[in-house]
C-alpha cells in the first residue's frame, strides 16, 4: 500500500481507527473554507489557491483513487480508475484556469482548453457509477434502468429548463453569433443532470459490496455536482471570480473522494463480487417504487410552473415531459407484467409448497408465541392418530407428556434466547399424545416463525423401542436374559462409588455349576441351555429386591448383596454366608430336563468391599474364592482371604517359570525301577520327568502341573517325556544295559491328532528301540472320552508291538468298563490302595479281588507305591507279580540306574538270598498318576 493510502487509511499502525484521518479531512476543508470566505487576504493569493489549490485537490483524488485500484482486485476495480481519471481532467482544467488568470494574467476565453477538460470530467464518473451499480439480470432490468435514468434526468432537465436553461440558451444564442458558447452554456448543466440522474440511480441499485467507500464517493460526485449547478447558473457565473466560497465545494468534493476509498473499514475480500442473493427485480423497494412517480412530479412541476409564469412552454419542456411519460407508462407496463409474474410465480410456489406439506409423512405444526397451535398439517391424521383439525387451537403442552414438559419448556427459551445467525434450528424429542391415548415418541426440528415456532416432527417410537431393545441385548445375556458381565460390573462400579461406597457389607457372590460340562456332553447342549435357564430363574429368586442377579458366561453366575448398613461384621459376614450357602442347596436341587432329572452343584466364592477397592479386585477376589471353593471339594461356600491372591501370584510365576523351562530345556528325565515281588530283579524302568528350577528344587508333575492347569504345556511335556524315554532306552541298549521303559501318556493326548501317536513308530525307528521294550500307560477315566476311538488307537499300537498298561486300576469309575473293551496288558493298581492295603481290611479284600481278576485274564500286575516291606509281603500274598516304590528305590538319574541294571536286582522282604539274573520278564511300565516318589537322586 502507498504511504498516501497509509496515511488515509482507517488502521494505522498501531491499530487506531480512521477518526484522526477524518479530522484532519475535516480540518482541511474547514480551513479552506475560511480563506476562500476572507478572500484569502488578496485577490492574487485567491485566484491562486481557487485555480490550483482545487487542481490540487483534484490531483489527489486521482492518484488516491489510482493506488487504490492497483492494490484491489474484483469487477469493481475499473470504478475506480474511471473515479481517477474523472479527477484528472479536472485537476488538468483547474492548472488550465489558473495558468490564464494566475501565469498570463488574462481572463479565461470561451471556450477554452480547460472546458474541454471539464467537460471530460462528467462521462468517466458517469461510467465509474454504472460499473458500481448492481447489475441487472434480465433484459427487463436493463430496460427500467434507463428509463429510471431517463425518467431521473429528463425530469430535471424539464425543471431545469423551465427554470433558467431556456434563458441561458436564449440570452447566449443572443449575444453570441457562434453556436460554440451557446452549446457550451448548455453542456455543463445537461452532464451534470445526467451525473445526478445517475447517482440517484446508483442510490436505489447500488451493490452491497464495500457500500461504505460507495456512499462516500457518491456523496463526493454529489458535492461537486451541486456546486456545478450553483456556477451554471445565469446569477452567479456572471458574478464568479477565483477564490469564492464556491471554491470550497469543489475542494471539499476532491478530497472526500480521496479519502472514500481508503478511509472506511473493509472486510476482507469486499470488492470480490459473490454470487448473487437473489434474482433482480425492477422493484427494488418502497423508495424505488416511488422513483417514476416522483420524476412525473418533478416534470409536472416544471410545466406548471412555466404556465403560472405566464410564459409560453417551451417545445423542449414539451418534448420532454412528453417521453417522461411515455417512460413512466412503459415502466408501469413492465411493473405490471412483473407483478403478474410474480403473482402466478408465488401462486405455483405456494401450491408447491402446499402440496409437499400435505403430502408430507411428517407433522408440520406452527405454533404461535403463546403456544397455540395456529396450524397442523394433515399428516397428524396418520401419525397421530388425531384429525388436525382438532389440534388446531390447542395448547402445544396439552400433547406434551408431562415429564417430559419442563425439559421441552427449557429448551425452547434456550433455543430463542440464542442468536439465530448462531442457532438457526434445534432439535426436540420428547412424548406426544395420540388418539387412542398412547404415548408417542416424537423427534421434532424446530424453527423460528413470526416470534413462535415450527415443528417439524416425526413419529419415532419404533427407534426409541429397537434402541431400548438394543440397549438391553447389550446389557443382558441372550439365553438367561440376566444382566451380563458389563451390566453386572457398572452396577457394581456404582455400588462402590454411589451413597453406599462406605458400606463395608456389599459382597459379590461368584458361582459355579460343578458337573455342567458333563451334561453338556452326555445329554446335549440344549439340554444345558434348559438347566442354564431354570437355574438363571432359581438364582433371579433367591436374591433380594435391591441385589443383582447375573450370567457371565458358560455356567458361571454371579450375585451383587448390597450391604445394609450394619457395622457388626461378623454378623454381616455370617448373613451373606448364609445367603450364598441357601443359593448353593438351591442350584443344587435336581433339574427337570424333559423325561429325566438332572443334578449339578455348586461352588460358590464370597468376597466383601473394603475401603478404597476397585469393582475389578472385588469380582477378581469372589473369583478367587470360588476357585478355591472348586479346589476344595466343590459344592461349597468359600470367603476370600488375602492368601488366595497370593496363591494365585505364586502359580502364576510359577506357570511362567515352567514355560521358560520347557524353552530352555531345563527339564530332566529320571527313572524308577519295576521290580519282579518273587525274586526281586528289575523288570522295566518307569520314566518320569523332574523341573530342576532356578533355586535347585526339584519339581514333580504332580507339583508343576496342578499349579499350571496349561494345557500345550501339559502336550508339550508330554511329547518330550516320549521321545526323550525312548532315545534313553535305545542308548542303553547299546551300552548293553537293555530294559524296557514305560511312559505314562493320557487318553486325551493318545486320541489327539497331532503326537503321540502318529509319531510313535517312527521313533521307534529313529532311535532304534525294539516296539517290545516300549510300553505306554494309558492314564485318566474321563467320561467324555470316547472308548471307541480310545480302543481303535490302542489296537494299533499294539500291531507295532507295543504294550499297554491301564494306569491307577481300581481310581477311576470307568476302570471297569476300560478293562473290558480296551487291548491290555498290564493292570497297574493305584497307590491309593496299595498305602492302605496292610491296615485296612476293606482295602485288602479290595485289593486281592483286584488281583484275582488281571490272573484270571492273564494280565499282569504292577503295585504303584510300594514303599515298605509289610506292603511287599501282603501284596506277594495276594499273587501281585511286579511292585514300584521306595521300598525297592526312589526315581534314578541315568548314572545310578545304569549301576542298578547292573547289579541286576534288589532285596526283596522274605526273599533269600540276592540274585544277579533279571527276571519276569521285560514289562514296560509308567507311574500311575502324577504323584510320582518326590525323591530326588542322590
Amino acid at each position: 500500500m502507498s504511504v498516501l493510502g497509509t496515511w488515509l487509511s482507517p488502521r494505522t499502525a498501531a491499530g487506531s481507527t480512521g477518526l484522526r484521518a477524518r479530522i484532519l479531512l475535516a480540518l482541511v476543508c474547514a480551513g479552506y473554507s475560511v480563506g476562500a470566505a476572507v478572500g484569502w487576504g488578496s485577490p492574487e493569493l485567491a485566484r491562486f489557491m481557487g485555480d490550483f489549490g482545487l487542481a490540487a485537490a483534484a490531483l489527489v483524488a486521482a492518484v488516491s483513487c489510482f493506488l487504490y485500484a492497483r492494490v484491489s482486485a474484483g469487477r469493481y476495480r475499473p470504478a475506480w480508475l474511471l473515479f481517477s481519471l474523472s479527477s484528472l481532467m479536472a485537476a488538468c482544467g483547474n492548472a488550465v484556469w489558473g495558468w490564464y488568470e494566475v501565469v498570463l494574467g488574462v481572463p479565461v476565453p470561451t471556450p477554452s482548453l480547460a472546458d474541454a477538460f471539464f467537460l471530460c470530467f462528467a462521462p468517466p464518473a458517469i461510467v465509474g457509477l454504472l460499473v458500481l451499480a448492481k447489475r441487472p439480470v434480465t433484459r427487463a432490468g436493463w430496460v427500467c434502468l434507463a428509463l429510471d435514468a431517463w425518467l431521473i434526468g429528463g425530469s430535471l432537465l424539464t425543471l431545469a429548463w423551465s427554470l433558467a436553461l431556456a434563458h441561458a440558451a436564449h440570452m447566449a444564442g443572443a449575444e453570441e453569433a457562434s453556436v460554440g458558447p451557446a452549446a457550451l452554456s448548455l453542456a455543463y448543466p445537461l452532464l451534470d443532470i445526467v451525473l445526478v440522474s445517475m447517482v440517484l440511480a446508483l442510490h436505489f441499485r447500488r451493490s452491497g459490496a464495500n457500500r461504505s467507500a460507495v456512499n462516500t464517493a457518491i456523496a463526493a460526485l454529489a458535492l461537486t455536482v451541486l456546486c456545478d449547478a450553483v456556477f451554471t447558473s445565469p446569477l452567479l457565473r456572471s458574478t464568479y471570480h477565483s477564490g469564492q466560497l464556491l471554491d470550497a465545494g469543489w475542494f471539499a468534493g476532491s478530497l472526500l473522494l480521496a479519502y472514500a476509498p481508503w478511509g472506511v473499514r473493509r472486510r476482507p475480500g469486499s470488492d470480490r463480487p459473490g454470487p448473487p442473493r437473489t434474482v433482480s427485480r425492477p422493484i427494488a423497494g418502497s423508495l424505488a417504487a416511488l422513483t417514476p412517480y416522483l420524476a412525473a412530479a418533478v416534470c409536472t412541476l416544471g410545466i406548471l410552473y412555466t404556465v403560472v409564469d405566464g410564459r409560453r412552454v417551451d417545445r423542449v419542456v414539451i418534448f420532454t415531459g412528453c417521453t417522461v411519460v411515455l417512460a413512466l407508462v412503459v415502466r408501469q407496463g413492465i411493473m405490471l407484467l412483473d407483478n403478474i409474474s410474480l403473482t402466478q410465480e408465488l401462486a405455483q410456489k405456494e401450491n408447491h409448497f402446499r402440496s409437499l406439506v400435505q403430502g408430507s409423512s411428517d407433522v408440520i405444526m406452527i405454533a404461535a408465541p403463546s403456544g397455540t397451535l395456529r396450524y397442523v398439517s394433515p399428516a397428524a391424521a396418520g401419525v397421530y392418530g388425531r384429525d388436525a383439525e382438532d389440534l388446531v387451537g390447542a395448547e402445544l403442552s396439552s400433547i406434551i407428556h408431562p415429564d417430559d414438559l419442563g425439559r421441552v419448556v427449557h429448551e425452547v427459551r434456550r433455543f430463542l434466547a440464542a442468536p439465530p445467525h448462531e442457532e438457526p434450528t434445534t432439535r426436540i424429542e420428547c412424548r406426544f399424545r395420540s388418539g387412542t391415548g398412547d404415548w408417542l415418541n416424537v423427534e421434532s426440528t424446530v424453527n423460528r416463525h413470526q416470534g413462535g415456532l415450527l415443528l417439524n416432527s416425526r413419529d419415532v417410537t419404533e427407534r426409541v423401542r429397537l434402541q431400548a431393545q438394543l440397549q438391553h441385548n447389550a446389557e443382558h445375556d441372550p439365553l438367561t436374559d440376566l444382566p451380563n458381565r458389563a451390566l453386572f460390573t457398572a452396577r457394581v462400579r456404582k455400588a462402590l462409588t454411589g451413597r453406599r461406597a462406605s458400606d463395608s457389607g456389599t459382597a459379590v457372590l461368584f458361582i459355579d455349576l460343578d458337573g455342567f460340562k458333563a451334561v453338556n456332553d452326555t445329554i446335549g447342549h440344549q439340554a444345558g441351555d434348559e438347566l442354564l435357564v431354570q437355574a438363571a430363574r432359581r438364582l433371579q429368586e433367591s436374591v433380594r429386591a435391591g441385589d443383582t442377579a447375573a450370567r457371565l458366561g458358560g455356567d458361571e453366575f454371579a450375585a451383587l448383596i448390597m450391604g445394609d448398613g450394619t457395622r457388626d461384621q461378623a454378623a454381616r459376614e455370617y448373613q451373606v454366608h448364609e445367603i450364598a450357602d441357601r443359593l448353593r442347596l438351591t442350584l443344587s436341587q435336581p433339574y427337570r430336563i424333559g423325561p429325566s432329572e438332572v443334578r449339578v452343584a455348586a461352588s460358590i466364592g464370597v468376597a466383601f468391599a473394603e475401603p478404597a477397592i476397585t469393582p475389578t479386585d472385588l469380582m477378581r477376589n469372589a473369583d478367587l474364592a470360588m476357585y478355591r471353593a472348586k479346589a476344595g471339594g466343590k459344592d461349597r461356600v468359600e470367603l476370600y482371604a488375602p492368601q488366595m491372591q497370593a496363591d494365585v501370584v505364586r502359580r502364576s510365576e510359577l506357570a511362567t517359570r515352567l514355560r521358560t523351562a520347557l524353552r530352555e530345556g531345563e527339564f530332566a528325565l529320571l527313572h524308577q525301577p519295576v521290580v519282579h515281588l518273587a525274586s526281586g530283579s528289575v523288570a522295566a524302568v518307569v520314566a518320569q520327568a523332574r523341573w530342576r528350577s532356578a533355586q535347585g528344587i526339584l519339581f514333580t508333575p504332580a507339583e508343576f502341573l496342578q499349579v499350571t492347569g496349561d494345557d500345550d504345556r501339559t502336550a508339550e511335556l508330554g511329547r518330550w517325556l516320549l521321545e526323550e524315554a525312548v532315545k534313553q532306552a535305545a542308548d542303553r541298549a547299546r551300552a548293553g544295559h537293555p530294559a524296557a521303559v514305560s511312559v505314562r501318556l493320557s487318553a486325551t493326548r493318545l486320541l489327539d491328532k497331532a503326537p503321540p501317536f502318529g509319531s510313535i513308530e517312527a521313533l521307534l525307528t529313529r532311535h532304534g528301540l525294539p516296539s517290545g521294550a516300549l510300553m505306554i500307560e494309558v492314564a485318566d477315566s474321563d467320561p467324555r472320552i470316547s472308548f471307541d476311538e480310545l480302543e481303535q488307537r490302542l489296537v494299533a499300537l499294539r500291531r507295532l508291538g507295543v504294550r499297554i498298561a491301564l494306569d491307577g486300576f481300581g481310581s477311576g469309575f470307568a476302570a471297569i468298563n476300560a478293562l473290558r473293551r480296551l487291548p491290555i496288558d498290564v493292570l497297574k493298581l493305584d497307590r491309593t490302595l496299595v498305602e492302605g492295603v496292610v491296615e485296612s481290611a476293606r482295602l485288602h479284600k479290595i485289593t486281592s479281588g483286584l488281583l484275582r481278576i488281571a490272573c484270571d485274564l492273564g494280565l499282569q500286575s504292577v503295585a504303584d507305591g510300594v514303599d515298605v516291606p509289610e506292603q511287599v509281603l501282603a501284596l506277594r500274598a495276594m499273587g501281585c507279580t511286579h511292585g514300584q516304590g521306595m521300598a525297592f528305590s526312589g526315581p534314578l538319574d541315568e548314572y545310578r540306574l545304569r549301576r542298578a541294571l547292573v547289579r541286576g536286582q534288589f532285596p526283596v522282604p522274605g526273599v533269600p538270598g540276592p540274585r544277579t539274573v533279571m527276571a519276569g520278564g521285560s514289562i514296560p511300565l509308567l507311574t500311575g498318576s502324577h504323584a510320582e516318589t518326590p525323591v530326588p537322586p542322590t
